[in-house]
């Protein structure tokens, strides 16, 4: 959540008094919800121009306005700039004088950047301010992006020995492995991984040591892809260089840690959740990319079916309940029940979450992380929030009977739960909590529904192609010739556009279990999964198979995918 304090436009403005402090409020909760940078922010609410805003900055950095004059940039002075500093930083070089560059960035009050930007560039770098569209603009006509191209050339410069410290002698000592870690090369190559991390849209991106060699791995719409492997000696100062960034220990190589990097790439703001692993060949990386501009996190965006989409707004407007979403991880759970937070985040509701880690932050919610190393559990937060007079809680997770009960609890008092589980369908959530030894009849009388759901991947549209399905395929979906009718099947070829996958984006299938009388029934009498299922069914429930073959004949998944998720 951009705060008035945090974003360095923003406090200039108000130091210069130029705003107040209730359009100050009311631009920091429009970039919350678009995504937006500041300067934009007050330019389309039309309570600053624009040279009034670059002057502002200009004069902060001590600098000077000048427009992006392109007929300047010759071959020499864009030479000064590696095409993916420029990219990854916005950044270009209008003039050369001596060995001094004149640079305008994007985002020029990025101090971190600015420090980055002298280990790369070659000459003394002076900062000029200018307007962000114009050198986005000439950064795309002077530094075109090369599919793998920046990525290959680094590899070759780092593929000396010579380059960076090497793995024996970085047990020697940790003074050795700092000098490493701010090796111009090493933060170039982390810096560019990132930024093809998120161009290409990856949720993930692991780095991986091995006995003989290092991976990089990025996973895009639930699949990963191998980069070409940087050679082994990097592994070292790469993993230190992300836990340097993540604010981690780098001397600590026996425990597991977390951390979290909030990073500008592209004129994008994206925050990383950092996850260390001690493994037998050094230290496994996981960064969980959460590029905040990306997601939407309306309701209507979830692409929910009709029924569906009306009975959640009725279920998140009820007075109290528990409304279960559930799921594999990364099935987007979680974006679910912060779009229903969100539909329902209102002034005169108070909301509170407790979430291991908090995803993203969402104006006008009190949001709790849990901290089990400070005793912080889900159960202790839970405890807590009673005592805060919320009207709506959301549970990250339903772990154990404690928190189940506790849940159970805060519905009874008068409260409205959301909360996750993982279960493979939307009936096995209700044995799920019976095992957990939750009394039946508290679930019948709090549960509302259970949504389960599955991300799959959608067919390029690039390279969409119908095709007439065998008798295999047909039956492995249990239909047969007759019943295809009409109805098309579609299989993406492959293009440059899907990285020759078939695939690009990905959508949720659902499946909603209502809580009627007769299921709760059901539950009072401990039915097994299958005769709860069995009952919706009957009732008009449509199974996750069933919605999954709505997407594959509205031509936005393929059979496969759904066999693989339901």
């Amino acid at each position: 959540m951009p705060e008035v304090a945090t974003d360095p436009l923003l406090a200039l403005i108000r130091e210069r008094g130029l705003l107040d402090d209730l359009q100050l409020d009311e631009v920091t909760q429009e970039m919350t919800r678009s995504g937006k940078p500041s300067l934009q922010v007050v330019q389309d609410y039309g309570m600053l121009d624009l040279d009034t805003a670059l002057q502002v900055i200009a004069d902060h950095l001590g600098s000077m306005v000048v427009s992006v004059d392109e007929g300047q940039m010759t071959a020499e002075v864009l030479a000064t700039v590696p095409p993916e500093t420029a990219r990854m930083y916005q950044c270009v070089p209008l003039a050369l004088y001596g060995d001094t560059v004149q640079l305008a960035m994007a985002d020029p009050l990025n101090p971190a950047a600015v420090d980055e930007l002298s280990l790369t560039v070659k000459g003394q770098v002076q900062l000029l301010v200018a307007n962000p569209a114009e050198v986005v603009k000439a950064v795309e006509k002077f530094y075109p992006a090369l599919a793998g191209g920046g990525y290959a050339d680094l590899l070759k410069e780092l593929g000396g020995d010579d380059v960076v410290v090497q793995g024996d002698e970085l047990k020697a000592g940790l003074l050795k492995l700092d000098e490493a870690v701010n090796d111009a090369p090493i933060v170039k190559f982390v810096n560019l991984v990132l930024m093809q991390a998120v161009q290409d849209r990856a949720s993930d991106i692991h780095f991986e040591p091995f006995e003989d060699e290092f991976k990089i791995r990025y996973r895009v719409d639930g699949a990963l892809y191998e980069m070409t492997p940087p050679p082994k000696h990097l592994a070292g100062p790469v993993t230190s260089r992300l836990k340097v960034m993540a604010n981690l220990n780098i001397s600590e190589r026996r425990l597991p840690q977390d951390g979290r990097i909030s990073v500008n790439i592209a004129g994008k703001q994206v925050d990383l959740r950092v996850s260390t692993l001690p493994t037998a060949f050094g230290e496994s990386v996981v960064l969980r990319v959460l590029d905040r501009s990306s997601v939407n996190l309306e309701i209507e965006t979830l692409g929910l079916p009709k029924s569906v989409h009306e009975y959640v707004l009725e279920a998140i407007n009820q007075p109290n309940g528990i409304f279960v979403v559930t799921g594999p991880t990364g099935c987007g759970k979680t974006t679910t029940l912060y779009s229903c937070l969100r539909r329902v985040n209102a002034i005169d509701t108070k909301l509170l979450t407790v979430e291991d880690p908090v995803e993203f932050d969402i104006e006008g919610i009190m949001q709790v992380q849990v901290n089990e190393g400070a005793g912080l559990t889900f159960m202790k937060a839970l405890r807590a929030f009673l005592r805060q007079d919320p009207d709506i809680i959301m549970l990250g997770e339903i772990r154990d009977l404690e928190t189940a009960q506790i849940a159970i609890q805060a519905s009874l008092t008068g409260h409205l739960v959301l909360s996750t589980l993982h279960t493979n369908d939307a009936a096995g959530a209700v044995t799920r909590l019976v095992d957990m030894g939750v009394e039946p009849f508290l679930i019948s009388s709090t549960l509302l529904a259970v949504l389960a759901q599955r991300l799959v991947r959608r067919v390029c549209v690039r390279c969409k192609t119908s095709f007439e399905p065998n008798e295999n395929q047909l039956a492995s979906v249990g239909l047969s010739a007759l019943d295809l009718g009409d109805k098309n099947f579609f299989y993406g070829r492959g293009c440059p556009a899907c990285n020759d996958t078939g695939y690009k984006g990905r959508k949720g299938i659902f499946e909603l279990l209502v809580v009627t009388d007769a299921i709760r029934t059901l539950i009072n009498e401990r039915a097994p999964t299958v005769v709860i299922r069995q009952k919706a069914i009957e009732m008009g429930m449509v199974t996750l198979r069933e919605d999954g073959m709505r997407s594959v004949y509205g031509a936005d998944t393929t059979v496969e995918e759904v066999l693989k998720y339901t």
